[in-house]
């Protein structure tokens, strides 16, 4: 029982940094590249933000751990809204200035009432995995697009202002791009079987696992990059980082889960997981997208609702588990 619990506690520790040098990494090597600010922060700072996500349910789905894959991507969703947004809104309300930002919040709502119309049967099927991987290369297209179109946008100062924090030479993010990205399979490994082995020891589906222990440990750099950008008054990024790796998780995370391993997705995912997910998803609409003309604003009382609400979820998940113990 130990080793596998040290396994989770290494391979998040591992995870977490090495998923920072990535992005830190990537986002250095395309700024060499001559790619504009607003770019980066929508395409390579997404991608990289959710890296782990991707790894770990990848992994999972490959060594047949569907449940865990559909588990990590979806809690992230879960813990990035309710936990990492809450706790950054605490700690600085998070005030919503860019366009961009406001025109990713519909469709975020959008592809995950997508994302469950196409599990409402109870499959993520062969199909539904290629639609995800479909709409997400759209979604890359759109970004890409904006990316270039450059102007004034406050998401795009703002990942400027990052980019001019980061003081890697190009060998330096040659090196922690490949680095950090080797470190991310190795420790993604490791999580995985830990979070495996605890869950067949203590008669726990490896579902509940990926929703609550790796959903929040892939979450944490997102956490650290959003607090880090509050607290350089730096809000669009904030926010950002949530909006981007949740979109992410639910079309690439997801689709390349489903594409390595088609799988069943259990009742309680649709009627529990997505209900939170959804409204959780909605909540940051309503208050991030800002209306009559004034922008998105996340109080630190919308912060506390957010974060009681996901607390509620983890109870009613800790009520599950005992109850099918019983």
């Amino acid at each position: 029982m130990l080793m596998p619990l040290a396994a989770i506690v290494v391979g998040l520790i591992i995870l977490v940094w090495s998923a920072d040098r990535f992005v830190d990494g990537a986002s250095a090597t395309a700024r060499y590249a001559g790619m504009p600010p607003l770019l980066i922060g929508m395409v390579i700072v997404g991608f990289g933000t959710s890296a782990p996500e991707i790894v770990v349910s990848v992994i999972a789905a490959w060594q047949g751990n569907p449940g865990l894959a559909l588990g990590n991507a979806y809690g992230s969703n879960i813990a990035n809204i309710g936990v990492i947004l809450a706790i950054t809104a605490l700690i600085s309300p998070i005030t919503v200035n860019s366009q961009v930002l406001r025109k990713e919040l519909p469709i975020l709502v959008l592809i995950s009432l997508l994302s469950l119309g196409l599990v409402w049967n109870g499959m993520l099927s062969l199909l539904d995995a290629i639609i995800l991987l479909l709409v997400f290369a759209l979604y890359m297209f759109w970004s890409i697009k904006q990316g270039m179109k450059g102007g004034a946008d406050s998401l795009s100062e703002d990942e400027s202002e990052a980019l001019d924090d980061n003081s890697m030479s190009a060998k330096q993010a040659w090196f922690w791009l490949v680095v950090g990205l080797v470190l991310l399979v190795a420790s993604s490994r490791l999580l995985v079987w830990g979070a495996v082995d605890i869950a067949q020891a203590f008669g726990v589906s490896d579902l509940i696992i990926g929703l609550t222990i790796v959903a929040i440990g892939t979450s944490l750099p997102e956490l650290a990059s959003s607090i880090v950008a509050i607290r350089k008054n730096q809000h669009d990024l904030a926010i950002g980082n949530v909006i981007g790796s949740n979109l992410f998780n639910t079309l690439a995370v997801v689709g390349l889960a489903g594409v390595i391993h088609p799988m069943a997705v259990p009742s309680e995912v649709i009627s529990r997981d997505f209900t939170m997910m959804i409204g959780f998803t909605l909540s940051l609409f309503v208050l991030g997208y800002g209306f009559k003309g004034r922008p998105g604003r996340i109080t630190r009382l919308g912060g506390g609702l957010l974060l009681l609400s996901y607390v509620g979820y983890t109870l009613w998940l800790a009520q599950s588990v005992l109850s099918t113990a019983s």
